[in-house]
């Protein structure tokens, strides 16, 4: 019986210039839907999971043209509630070389931002479900967005699920007058698998320090909650906007691991790697004993993600497979 995923947070509608156009060029734009966790949920379908995306949708055409979006790719809707009128957005004006890609939001009185706990019935949505994915992203949005998510954690541990938080968040999100020191910490008393960097874990929880060593501050984090089975994280070195390094990286409670170093010298598109990678940790944790074994396919994941126009992973099990073993020839697959 395939393992069941549900993530919750946000969905927008993605806007990108043709090409690698830039905004002052664009005469049309190339539309997707991607968020976060949807992106995590649905890489996690493409990987054979089972996959379920909890959001708020506006109540009209584009609502359920986002939904038809997210059910094109093979996730569950059937809990998505709906309300008001506006879908959020964003722009990414896609760089190259040595021109950095550009990212402009609108999501500000979204229909997911007006979200209250009292919409959703989590123990309904969570069950028969193995493990339950966050962001940071989720409640930085709206207070009414961090008490759903505080909800879902607090149920998804109640019901026995593993729960798993990517917790690195942008200061400029938080608007509604509680910051991310005063939110994040209570959503991670509940959370097992932690994604978060040296920097994240500073900033957040005042932990380590600026440009130290990842396996001080995991352990550090681990001592301050010691709900948390592992922190991983990736070492990302851009060479250009067109041609990235990648390792994952872990602490697990006895020992520091560290994958494969993986070079990737054509960039099609980077928005969503990190999501990627959280659903290649969820998948390895979930199908590997051995937790070094999980990260090269967390990276792995990571890596092909590159090579994928969009906000979500479509590689299937076998690609990831293939070039965690080792094969990067690119090669025709007959």
């Amino acid at each position: 019986m395939p393992k069941k995923v549900v993530t919750f947070g946000e969905v927008m509608m993605r806007l990108s210039p043709p090409g690698y156009s830039m905004f002052s060029q664009a005469t049309s734009f190339d539309l997707v839907y991607g968020g976060g966790e949807a992106n995590v949920a649905i890489s996690c379908a493409y990987l054979g999971m089972k996959a379920e995306h909890m959001t708020r949708f506006p109540d009209n055409a584009l609502g359920k043209a986002a939904t038809q979006f997210l059910r094109k790719h093979w996730l569950s809707t059937v809990n998505i509630v709906y309300g008001d009128n506006m879908l959020g957005k964003y722009f990414l004006e896609k760089g190259a070389s040595y021109r950095s890609s550009v990212v402009i939001y609108e999501r500000e009185g979204s229909a997911f931002s007006l979200i209250q706990p009292s919409m959703v019935n989590w123990e309904h949505v969570l069950k028969g479900a193995d493990w339950f994915h966050w962001t940071g992203i989720t409640p930085a949005i709206s207070e009414g967005a961090a008490m759903c998510c505080l909800d879902a954690v607090r149920t998804a541990k109640k019901m026995g699920l593993k729960v798993s938080g990517d917790i690195n968040s942008r200061d400029n999100m938080w608007k509604y007058g509680k910051t991310k020191q005063e939110i994040i910490p209570e959503l991670v008393k509940h959370t097992d698998i932690v994604t978060s960097s040296t920097r994240g874990i500073f900033e957040m929880f005042g932990l380590g320090e600026l440009g130290g060593k990842f396996k001080k501050s995991a352990k550090l984090l681990m001592d301050e909650f010691p709900n948390i089975e592992k922190v991983v994280g990736k070492k990302r070195k851009s060479i250009s906007a067109s041609h990235q390094k990648i390792h994952g990286k872990m602490w697990n409670g006895k020992k520091y691991l560290k994958s494969k170093n993986l070079d990737i010298s054509h960039v099609i598109d980077r928005v969503g790697t990190g999501d990627a990678f959280a659903a290649g940790i969820i998948y390895g944790l979930l199908h590997y004993d051995d937790d070094l074994q999980a990260l090269n396919f967390a990276s792995a994941a990571c890596a092909l993600k590159h090579t994928v126009p969009g906000d979500v992973n479509m590689v299937s099990l076998e690609n990831v497979i293939s070039l965690m073993e080792g094969d990067t020839s690119g090669a025709i697959k007959r």
